[in-house]
């Protein structure tokens, strides 16, 4: 039922929200009358006419009247056309015309709007485009629709380019209809107190609606309250609306429980924004102009149970619970509604529900200030100083986004020095420079580039100089003047004309960039309309009476967490600690699954994988186990031995389990994976899962969508029956799961749950424990998911006219693709996306280019990555392309990023309405012939097999892989190909491992040694003269070449290393001589002496590990040492070594005929540790400890299993690979390798690889040392307990004791 009506209460949200919006936003329909062709001449007006027959009352649509439309005396960009439309009415469209019968047209403009004629806004078309198409010719008509619509009485055209043949020429109309309004002024001390009947509170929903403006930047718009500290507030803080919600929840904690929603900026502006507040229970949703911010209470708070009464204006009566400071509002609230009652409508009638408190009147006349906007580095305003007066006095306010500009700078009159007062690291500097003086600098203020507006006071006189921000005597900065100054003749604002630098002046080489209003010079107000109309001083790139800041950081572009920081033109995104990378932190650092990162080449260990790339979701911790199928771990809280006692059916025992993932991120691991599972471990004793007699259900488990499950293992849902009743192997038949037998002893059931969709547990809850003597305990192992579906999601294109498709992707504001292709064409494109005039393609342009195009509007744009080499070499080649506001790039492997930025003030939005075509295109031409694999596009996959099957000439799947990942097979491995992906073959390498990588070491003591026989029947006895049995091996194994590699570590000396017999007293011996250099002894022929080969390169018996490789060919040997030292030298005993009998590691007692020195060696044999020891093919370290190694190898003596030599281990080291992961040591960070090469216990039990004789009698070892600690601990903690007693209860206490200290994937063993 809670499902249900919590889907009915989001219903009724959505549709109150629908309708209240509705309301808010005025009727649109059939709101587009024509409002200037009936309006008299005197409602236009213009900064210049070019004559009285061009002047702005011929501007009329379609008009022929005098010149037959308005041009300005001199085209250029501070001209300007304006209608008066004689009341505030709502305006939906505009349209343009040239002048007619002429060359005079206007190809864009700008258009203005205002409420009084003053303190212009500028209307943006979208996020970042604020002009409008204009015309091609002189009659033909141009309309663009306002969306949304403006509220205005004027509006004013600002050309921005016309035809370069011609000169400006406009006509113009506007389309709208009459708006209605009401208003109320608050003067900063008023409010307007509400109070509503109970029985008139709409229970379900409140909605406020409302429109203000003002040049305040802090107030309280509106207050409601409730009890305990409850309370909804709407108050502009620093030009910010923020919404207050605090649920008064006791059960919370105080962050919880207030919640702070912010929206709009620079909202101080003196200009209408509309607000819409809408409250459904614990949803809120908040509107300010067109973004919307949804929250959710939590603790399923309510915010409709409050007080009968709402303010206005202010908190009527300071409020009961408010706490925190707040300021009263000052200025204008417009078209005022609270659930659909005007309230401005109840105050104008006195209504007795409204209280009115202190000065409000119903008008909205409040003064215009007349700002004016610096809009570059050369922009500048010259005004007239106070010539020949003893003192200065400058004052103005600012407000920029900018770091450093300019503000002010002069000279004084007679050489007496001058001043430049400026923007310095967001702080304000005056440098002050006087003859024969050094120079001098004050600093004030700090962080003032933050968008907000700022005063400045500079004074001085005599030798006195002060300088004050925003009022803030503790802001202010003074300093003593040496000499008397003079005011000088003129003061640049902003920065300094270009023929400037003759008078004295030495500003900064910046501009200021932002705006400027309220300036005074002398105490006396500049009237920026008279420098407009060029009557006071002189400017440049100017734009008066209009502040044309905008807050590049609302909405953020910056994705994922990124933080957004802004100067006047541009914005950038911070993305350290958010895992993402880019211009707008939407690219993620890791790989997307553990099967990406193992074909990378990376072993297992902990990394950070994000499931979705650049969607939502954000990166996880996961342990990824690479044998030769991937496992992908993720761990919980509960992984521990839970004990259950006393629980039953009215007292359940449940258990919630937390992962160290999302339950989004696990879904999506989820649906990734080919196969998951998690292993569920009962141990019970008189504790049942469900009930003999009618099969309820005693205990459950919950799944990821929090639905109850009641079945076990591998069996169908609601079958109950646990792995033991599918396999027929419970302790009793008759039940389907063995604590279901209600035994007195401890008995248990291992569980595997393997259907995805029910994945993961999330809960256990257990209710049969509450009898006499009944008891259970549980293990909940870690989620398991191997594979990956998408990473190996193909299709094969086989015609140049075959295509998938799939709808148009979505990717308005930021848009990533990425796949693999292989392919022999020589172009081709991949994927492509078109709209009306926008489009995206991806494509093969020529073998060695890969080329992204598209076009958002400003244009067509392409960005070639070129190749050395040519891509179509039927390898798999990976491909990026990323989209975003800020910039586009491509990347292929791993050659340089090509990048490309966005043009500023241009079309951001990628709209695409058509298909997605992969491997071709809409008109079937330049298709691509190939495989395509992995398709991604906004970290969302592409299901290319799925459609491929039901896709002529298109086939799933695409055979060869070893091509592109064979060299990840190391040490002589063999790539051996598989239907989705490779497998390394380490037969015959010295390696093991996925890709035979994992070193294979022993560590040797006195009188050890391994043989590995070169042929099955060599252990029979031959006698020296047996050349008939010889003769019977020659051809078999008889060699002219081979290749040998070995690594060691020792410290002893002399010392073989290795030693090769023959059935004709041929041998190879491997030797560290007495002083440890390195010795190589070849007899092939044995009527000859060997010939023996000294290495002097350094001692090598160091304790350090070397590495030694040996290449014969016939007669020609190279040997290598430690990869570096290279040593060529000829054999004259001969070029076969015939008759290969064995292979020996460590001592020989009898090596027949060889010589002394060899002798000697093989009598010492080897004590340290040997790795990657390999003859040829054969690898005997690897075939004297692998599981399944041939019969053929002989081991004697103390050889163990060790570590890699390269640790520095000794005997009793544990084997990674061969038993037990136990440690773990820390690693890079980067996206290439684990943060932890964590060796964990989940290894070996996820790949179900246990390959090693070894391994087999650790276990059985571990196994005895276990039971042996739990009977200790049993006689020590209860030795006064009959030896008839539980033993399974005291071995469940001893398991509690000592499991922290045991790898956490080991079985549980009661007794």
């Amino acid at each position: 039922m809670a499902p249900l009506t919590g889907a009915l209460f989001k219903m009724l949200f959505l549709l109150s929200t629908q309708n209240w919006s509705t309301v808010a936003a005025g009727n649109t329909y059939n709101c587009d009358e024509p409002l200037a062709s009936a309006l008299p001449q005197a409602s236009f007006s213009s900064s210049s006419e070019l004559s009285r027959s061009h002047g702005p009352g011929f501007a009329r649509l379609n008009r022929r009247d005098g010149a037959g439309g308005w041009s300005p005396l001199v085209s250029n960009r501070y001209q300007w056309l304006q209608i008066d439309l004689g009341e505030r009415m709502e305006v939906t469209a505009v349209a343009t015309q040239g002048g007619y019968g002429s060359s005079n047209w206007v190809t864009s403009y700008l258009l203005m709007f205002s409420d009084s004629g003053r303190n212009w806004k500028q209307y943006r078309r979208e996020e970042s485009i604020w002009g409008f198409p204009g015309n091609t010719n002189a009659d033909s008509v141009v309309h663009y629709r306002l969306q949304p619509p403006i509220e205005a009485r004027f509006l004013r055209f600002l050309p921005g380019a016309w035809n370069p043949k011609g000169r400006i020429g406009m006509r113009i109309e506007v389309y709208g209809c009459a708006y209605r309004s009401e208003m109320v002024n608050f003067d900063g001390k008023s409010s307007l107190l509400y109070t509503f009947n109970q029985t008139s509170l709409n229970p379900t929903k409140d909605v406020i609606s409302l429109k203000f403006k003002t040049r305040q930047s802090s107030g309280i718009l509106l207050h409601r309250e409730g009890q305990n500290g409850k309370h909804v507030t709407l108050e502009l803080v620093e030009g910010k609306l923020i919404l207050s919600l605090n649920s008064g929840d006791a059960r919370l904690p105080s962050t919880d429980a207030r919640t702070d929603l912010t929206l709009g900026s620079l909202l101080d502006d003196e200009h209408w924004h509309s607000v819409l507040v809408e409250v459904l229970d614990t949803h809120v949703n908040f509107t300010v102009d067109r973004h919307t911010h949804h929250f959710q209470a939590k603790g399923g708070s309510s915010y409709l149970d409050l007080d009968h009464e709402i303010s206005f204006g202010g908190i009527a009566g300071g409020g009961k619970s408010v706490v925190f400071p707040h300021k009263n509002f000052h200025g204008c609230l417009e078209n005022l509604f609270y659930n659909g009652v005007d309230i401005i409508d109840f105050s104008k009638k006195h209504k007795p529900q409204i209280l009115i408190m202190g000065n409000v009147s119903f008008s909205c006349l409040q003064p215009q200030t007349v700002p004016v906007t610096f809009l570059n580095s050369r922009s500048y305003l010259a005004l007239p100083g106070t010539s020949g007066e003893d003192r200065v006095s400058v004052t103005f306010q600012f407000r920029t986004w900018n770091r450093a500009g300019l503000l002010l700078t002069t000279q004084f009159q007679h050489g007496s020095g001058g001043f430049i007062l400026g923007l310095n690291d967001g702080k304000l500097t005056l440098n002050l420079s006087q003859p024969g003086q050094s120079s001098r600098n004050i600093t004030a203020g700090d962080r003032l580039n933050d968008g907000q507006w700022h005063s400045v006071s500079l004074s001085a006189k005599g030798n006195h100089l002060s300088v004050m921000v925003d009022d803030d005597i503790a802001s202010a900065a003074h300093s003593l003047l040496l000499r008397q100054i003079d005011s000088g003749d003129t003061y640049y604002l902003g920065g300094c004309p270009d023929n400037s630098s003759g008078s004295g002046l030495h500003g900064p080489p910046w501009g200021f960039q932002g705006c400027l209003r309220l300036i005074s010079i002398g105490d006396r107000a500049v009237d920026l309309i008279s420098v407009q109309q060029g009557a006071l001083g002189s400017f440049s790139d100017l734009q008066i009476d209009a502040c044309g800041i905008t807050d590049r950081c609302l909405p953020s572009y910056c994705e994922h967490g990124g933080e957004c920081s802004q100067s006047w033109n541009t914005f950038s995104c911070d993305c350290a600690d958010t895992g993402y990378v880019g211009a707008t932190c939407h690219s993620s650092l890791y790989k997307q699954s553990c099967e990406a990162y193992k074909h990378k080449g990376n072993s297992s260990g902990l990394y950070y994988i994000d499931s979705d790339g650049s969607g939502p979701l954000g990166p996880s911790l996961v342990y990824c186990n690479m044998t030769d199928t991937t496992w992908t771990s993720i761990q919980h809280n509960g992984s521990h031995l839970t004990r259950v006692k006393s629980s039953n059916g009215e007292n359940p025992h449940a258990t919630f389990f937390k992962y160290t993932a999302s339950l989004d991120q696990l879904q999506a691991i989820i649906n990734h994976a080919e196969h998951c599972q998690q292993e569920l471990a009962f141990h019970c004793k008189k504790s049942r899962l469900s009930t003999h007699v009618d099969g309820t259900p005693l205990s459950w488990w919950l799944g990821g969508t929090n639905e109850t499950h009641t079945y076990w293992g591998g069996s169908l849902p609601d079958a109950q029956k646990c792995t033991c009743g599918l396999e027929g192997t419970c302790t009793e038949s008759r039940y389907y799961c063995n604590c279901d037998a209600d035994r007195s002893e401890w008995t248990s059931d291992t569980i595997v749950l393997s259907r995805k969709e029910h994945l993961p547990v999330t809960q256990v809850v257990m209710t049969d424990t509450g009898r006499p003597h009944s008891e259970a305990a549980y293990t909940l192992g870690p989620l398991l998911c191997r594979g990956d579906n998408s990473f190996w999601n193909s299709a094969s294109f086989n015609t140049e006219t075959s295509y998938l498709h799939f709808p148009a992707f979505r990717g308005e504001l930021s848009a990533d693709v990425a796949f693999f292709f292989k392919t022999t064409a020589s172009s081709g494109v991949f994927v492509e996306n078109l709209g009306i005039t926008d489009f995206f393609r991806l494509e093969l342009h020529a073998p060695a280019e890969v080329t992204f195009s598209f076009d958002v509007g400003n244009g067509p744009c392409e960005i070639t990555v070129q190749s050395p080499t040519p891509f179509n070499d039927n390898r798999w080649h990976h491909v990026r392309a990323e989209r975003n506001v800020k910039e586009a790039s491509l990347q292929v492997d791993q050659l340089p990023q090509r990048t490309q930025a966005a043009p500023p003030d241009g079309h951001v939005r990628l709209q695409l309405n058509s298909q997605l075509f992969v491997g071709g295109t809409a008109t079937r031409q330049r298709g691509f012939l190939g495989c395509l694999r992995s398709l991604q596009l906004n970290g969302m996959a592409l299901d290319l097999e799925e459609r491929a099957t039901m896709t002529p000439g298109v086939e799933p799947g695409c055979p060869g892989h070893c091509s592109s990942y064979g060299h990840l097979c190391r040490n002589g491995g063999r790539c051996r190909e598989k239907p989705r992906g490779i497998a390394c073959d380490c037969t015959f390498s010295a390696y093991t491992g996925p890709f035979c990588s994992d070193e294979i070491s022993a560590y040797f003591r006195t009188g050890s040694s391994v043989i590995y026989s070169f042929q099955e029947h060599s252990n029979y006895s031959f006698s020296k003269n047996s050349s008939s049995l010889a003769a019977l091996f020659r051809e078999e194994v008889t060699l002219n070449r081979e290749m040998i590699t070995l690594s060691f570590r020792t410290t002893g000396t002399p010392r073989l290393l290795l030693y090769v017999s023959s059935f004709y007293e041929e041998y190879l011996s491997v030797i560290l001589a007495q002083n440890g250099s390195l010795q190589i002894r070849y007899k092939l022929d044995r009527h000859q002496q060997p010939d023996v080969f000294n290495f002097d390169f350094k001692n090598m018996a160091d304790g350090q590990l070397h590495h030694v490789k040996i290449n014969r060919d016939e007669a020609v040997v190279f040997v290598e040492v430690n990869q570096s030292a290279r040593r060529r030298v000829i054999l004259s005993s001969g070029t076969e070594f015939n008759a290969l009998k064995s292979l020996t590691l460590g001592t020989i007692l009898d090596p027949s005929g060889a010589d002394p020195d060899t002798r000697r060696a093989g009598a010492h044999g080897f004590t340290g540790c040997l790795s990657a020891v390999r003859f040829g093919q054969a690898a005997p370290l690897k075939a004297a400890l692998l599981l399944g190694g041939p019969a053929r190898v002989t081991i004697r003596g103390h050889v163990a299993a060790t570590a890699r030599c390269a640790a520095g281990t000794g005997p009793g080291s544990p084997v990674p690979e061969l038993t037990r992961r136990l440690a773990g040591r820390s690693g890079p960070t980067d996206e290439g390798e684990p943060l932890v090469n964590a060796d964990r216990s989940d290894s070996a039990v996820i790949g179900g690889v246990i390959a090693v004789v070894i391994f087999i009698f650790l276990c059985i070892t571990a196994i005895a040392i276990r039971i042996c600690q739990q009977r200790w601990l049993y006689q020590k903690n209860e030795s006064d307990i009959s030896k008839k007693g539980d033993d399974a209860e005291t071995a469940l206490k001893s398991e509690l004791n000592v499991q922290n200290a045991v790898s956490e994937s080991q079985k549980e063993y009661f007794f």
